[in-house]
């Protein structure tokens, strides 16, 4: 015998794959993405945080998926979990230095700002940065990742890259990239291009990795005339470089889940 559907499972349903799809999001951007009433929503979030499979971000008053998902798809591919273990260490890292540091994974041609401490910093260079799109050829955070990644898998995001419609993704050529590549590499971290703009400020970024994998990407963002002497710039490097280990340690801690198949979140 057939049955029609709960449409308040179905609804929620909707709510929790716009979320896993679209990061960090707020009861607009959902209505946006899904057609379901705000009030409705708000009602299937509290719902899905009750439950455990959603979080509620104090600062900004958004919502995100938390590593609960896991349970509910093979195909998971982990962003929430590095997310979630990530913010504590930035928030730290911003209390240590003042800077705000960004959190980013992978999005096809570029990586996007999952977390940000913008809120927590008095001398931050921007005023937002969540949900932002980040080339992997001239931003801080998105070189962090292409510079540091598998060579099968930079490989493939090169591919993509020249196949951007990002015109960032343009600013090197394949002999520029591969010195650019081994210029992050030999430093231990990646930074944003100086032509780009604002030009007055800098990021300074870092892979987060578990073995070989790249899972995400940790940068500290500074107005460039601050760190003019080499003592301040060298104290936020090593700032930045202890954060990401403590994250890698508390990642291979925690038995995050590594898929054998396939680059990153491709």
């Amino acid at each position: 015998m057939a049955f029609a559907p709960v449409q308040a499972v179905t609804k929620a349903l909707s709510v929790l794959a716009a979320l896993n799809r679209g990061g960090l999001s707020t009861v607009g951007d959902l209505h946006a993405r899904t057609g379901i009433p705000k009030p409705t929503i708000v009602r299937l979030l509290q719902t899905l945080i009750a439950a455990g499979y959603v979080n509620q971000d104090e600062k900004t008053r958004g919502y995100q998926v938390t590593s609960a998902i896991e349970q509910l798809s093979a195909g998971f591919h982990g962003a929430p979990m590095v997310v979630e273990m990530a913010r504590p260490y930035a928030d730290q890292l911003t209390k240590d230095i003042l800077w705000p540091c960004a959190i980013c994974t992978l999005d096809l041609d570029a990586v996007i700002v999952n977390y940000s401490t913008i809120p927590d910093s008095p001398v931050s260079p921007f005023h937002a940065s969540l949900g932002r799109r980040l080339s992997l050829g001239g931003r801080g955070l998105g070189r962090a990742y292409v510079h540091f990644c598998p060579p099968k898998e930079q490989q493939i995001l090169r591919n993509i890259m020249r196949s951007s419609e990002d015109p960032e993704n343009y600013l090197v050529d394949d002999r520029n990239f591969a010195m650019t590549v081994a210029q992050s590499r030999a430093h231990g971290y990646a930074e944003r291009d100086e032509r780009l703009e604002p030009r007055n400020s800098g990021t300074i970024a870092m892979p987060i990795r578990l073995g070989e994998r790249v899972l995400a990407t940790c940068g500290v963002t500074y107005f460039r005339s601050a760190l003019k002497q080499s003592e301040s710039r060298n104290a936020v490097i090593e700032a930045l470089r202890a954060t990401v280990e403590q994250i890698e340690a508390r990642l291979g801690a925690g038995g995050y889940p590594v898929r054998p198949d396939g680059p990153g979140n491709l």
